[in-house]
């Protein structure tokens, strides 16, 4: 049982202890003594009732029944690209299954294609990345949802060929028009805030779409420019204080940029503060720097 319970964030099913050579007096016993913690309908913490946010997810799910999913919101999270916040696990389950579990935000489909549903993410049974995004277009702006479409690609997650596919299976359905309108825009897979930005301000300033992290292979190690254009040999890094205030993240920064520059590329930094309070500004430098321009 703790073997299990180990390898599923300390959560298991009333099932799954039955499996383990517990019979239901015996898992009784054990949440009368303790050992057992209630946390939804038949589902139980192993232990103790301390649960890392991803044990309340997989909970969640168990509770919900077979084909569960954590969706939405909480699937982002999962998966990464949303920030990590309290609040009510959401999972969806196939229409018309009649459960109502405490303190479950459960949603409902009539529809969910075989690749949407089979994903799994740290052990926990989740929509996949596009069908979460599809998910998201119902509520959330243009904007944030193209930063996720983004990060969602940035991480490796998703592509733009698999964010197209999905509208290609899916019924009209709230939020589709949004999520087609946002993609036939090429969100491209920025990892921070400040690369969206950064990207914002290289859009609006008339300049030619740089590579987005695109990999170089450069004496055997792989270096990922925030923004490059290869013709020009131009590199464009965004420095936030949340990846670069550090010494040794300073260091790694000087090594990147003194091999770029042993490679013939030329690299200009852009902080925060240069692409919020300093736009103009800044896209001089770019200019002078003979970044392209829209023909």
């Amino acid at each position: 049982m703790a073997e299990r319970a180990a390898d599923a964030w300390g959560v298991l099913s009333l099932q799954e202890l039955l499996e383990c050579g517990l019979t239901e007096a015996a898992v009784g016993r054990r949440v009368a003594s303790g050992h057992l913690h209630r946390i939804h309908r038949g589902v139980f913490a192993v232990g103790h009732p301390g649960l890392t946010i991803e044990g309340r997810w997989l909970a969640a799910v168990k509770a919900c029944g077979p084909g569960s999913l954590l969706s939405h919101h909480c699937a982002g999270m999962l998966l990464g690209f949303l920030e990590p916040h309290e609040r009510r696990p959401d999972v969806l389950v196939p229409h018309g299954r009649p459960r109502v579990v405490t303190g479950v935000r459960v949603r409902r489909t009539r529809a969910l294609a075989p690749q949407d549903a089979f994903w799994r993410h740290k052990g926990i049974p989740v929509t996949s990345p596009a069908r979460t995004l599809l998910d998201f277009a119902a509520t959330m702006p243009d904007r944030q949802l193209r930063k996720t479409m983004s990060r969602a690609q940035s991480l490796r997650l998703t592509s733009l060929p698999q964010l197209a596919a999905i509208l290609d299976r899916t019924a009209p359905r709230p939020g589709r028009t949004r999520f087609a309108r946002v993609l036939a825009g090429g969100p491209q897979p920025t990892r921070s805030e400040l690369e969206d930005r950064v990207l914002d301000l290289i859009q609006g300033g008339g300049f030619a779409p740089p590579d987005v992290n695109v990999p170089l292979h450069l004496n055997g190690r792989t270096v990922i420019p925030d923004f490059r254009w290869p013709q020009q040999r131009l590199v464009v890094e965004a420095d936030g204080s949340r990846w670069h205030d550090n010494p040794q993240a300073r260091a790694e920064d000087a090594e990147r940029q003194a091999l770029l520059e042993q490679h013939g590329e030329r690299v200009l930094r852009v902080t925060w503060k240069q692409a919020v309070a300093h736009i103009e500004q800044t896209r001089q430098r770019f200019a002078a720097a003979g970044a392209p321009r829209v023909a």
